[in-house]
């Protein structure tokens, strides 16, 4: 049914391990191992572990995690702050004449903690605090060598860069969501003009409409930041009841966008199953829309097959008896068995990891295709949300808990950056974002005018509907 809200390589052997060692001075006391692992520290002494200095970097997967995790507790800008601050005090970057020396074997390393941090969470600058921020620490150790300037340029016009593209991406959603809204439609509405085009019309092959339906899957996919994992269930901190709930809608949007395509796409499904006045033709659609399920699968575009599966379980489609009378549904029973909700959707994850396994042999783009489904990928970092919120009882950040979080969403950045290798077909998409949708009231009336009530209460809801939409007793 309709969704409601409710990088691998970092966490390889050749890139993230968890067997962090204290490396600075002072930080035995306050970092807790246990089997060689980090499990739990002080916010404070992880901010102080992510601090780089002359002598020690942080490792790129402790890094990803806990700038991930870490705005559960505090907001990215003053994350950055505290980093800098340490910075300046530990580097003595405001003496009045600066170790310009130390400050060149300093110097590379806070370059490179700034450019991961804007190239994998490029959302968070577009605070204009972050930038401040940021271009104040250039400017502190750019002074001591000229490659610095340089360094500093090409980073600011690379974070320029993926900003003009959020925001490319920002204004896509707001045309997409004013057309879609500008194009409901009513069962009352319904007209013989509006009737003749249809999915069939506009392409009549399922592995075709499964490619496109992957193109816009991997472009929304593409805008979602990791942060918004976080962000999306980001609450109050215990310790601090002074601070407001970080939670802000703007720093979802992209991730709530995707969720209403999903919706809409199962509506879309059900409107086209529903409109056609003639169940042979019904019959056609449910059978294409089979099709396109089962290339979906091939594919590895779980989300588009489990939309087209709810738009097809939807009451007011699955209660034609004899349209489905007309179908052959031992494919949909097969695709129905794959996304099985039992067990945890077991089923469905055994297939995912397949995929995952041919993404990571993969040699061509179209190998490395894997869309989760994605109402269940956000329930799964939910529950993850909730361990790493949960202090431990002295306090602690359980950081533990950062890594498993990290690693869900390491996967899934992976994932969202494969290049759809389908040539895209503009028409296809424009129908699949515009074309007219049903309301639930009106999927319920179609489905009665087409197939009557079989119930008493499907005869009261008729009658209401009658009512309520054609002005009809």
């Amino acid at each position: 049914m309709p969704q409601a809200l409710s990088c691998p390589s970092m966490f390889t052997p050749g890139g993230f391990s968890p067997h962090l060692h204290p490396s600075k001075e002072g930080e035995h006391d306050s970092l807790i191992f246990q089997d060689g692992n980090l499990i739990s520290a002080s916010l404070e002494a992880l901010i102080q572990h992510l601090v780089p200095t002359v002598d020690y970097y942080p490792e790129k997967g402790y890094i990803f995690a806990f700038l991930l995790s870490s705005r559960l507790f505090i907001d990215p800008h003053e994350l950055l702050s505290k980093v800098c601050h340490l910075c300046i005090e530990q580097q003595r970057l405001n003496d009045p004449v600066p170790d310009k020396a130390r400050i060149r074997k300093f110097g590379p390393k806070l370059l490179q903690l700034l450019t991961e941090w804007t190239e994998t969470f490029p959302h968070d600058f577009q605070d204009e605090r972050m930038v401040d921020q940021l271009t104040d620490m250039f400017h502190r150790i750019a002074s001591c060598d000229e490659i610095y300037w340089k360094k500093m340029n090409q980073l600011l016009q690379g974070l320029s860069q993926k900003l003009k593209t959020l925001h490319q991406g920002d204004e896509s959603i707001v045309r997409t969501n004013a057309s879609v809204s500008e194009k409901s439609i009513s069962f009352k509405s319904k007209s013989p003009s509006i009737q003749t085009r249809d999915i069939l019309t506009v392409c009549n092959d399922p592995y075709t409409l499964a490619q496109q339906l992957t193109h816009i899957e991997l472009e929304r996919l593409s805008l979602i930041g990791p942060e918004e994992f976080v962000q999306a269930f980001a609450h109050k901190d215990p310790l601090d009841s002074t601070k407001p709930c970080f939670k802000d809608t703007k720093k979802t949007r992209h991730l709530e966008a995707y969720v209403k395509w999903f919706n809409r796409l199962c509506y879309l499904v059900a409107t086209e199953i529903c409109m056609p006045a003639k169940k042979k033709q019904r019959a056609q659609v449910i059978e294409f829309y089979i099709d396109v399920a089962r290339e979906c699968f091939n594919i590895g575009n779980f989300n588009s097959l489990m939309a087209v599966i709810s738009g097809m379980n939807m009451t007011p489609v699955s209660r034609l008896k004899k349209t489905w009378a007309k179908v052959k549904t031992a494919k949909f029973f097969v695709l129905e068995h794959q996304m099985d909700p039992t067990s945890n959707f077991y089923n469905y994850r055994t297939a995912l990891r397949g995929a995952a396994h041919r993404a990571l042999m993969a040699h061509s783009n179209r190998e490395k295709i894997v869309i989760p489904f994605f109402s269940l990928l956000i329930k799964d970092i939910y529950f993850l949300n909730e361990g790493c919120t949960n202090r431990l009882p002295n306090g602690h950040v359980n950081f533990e808990k950062f890594v498993e979080l990290a690693k869900q969403v390491g996967e899934f950045i992976t994932w969202k950056q494969v290049e759809c290798p389908f040539e895209q077909d503009r028409n296809i998409i424009r129908y699949l974002h515009t074309a007219p949708v049903f309301t639930e009231d009106d999927l319920y009336l179609a489905s009665y005018e087409s197939e009557s009530p079989e119930n008493q209460p499907e005869k009261d809801r008729w009658k209401s509907l009658r009512s309520t939409i054609l002005g009809k007793a």
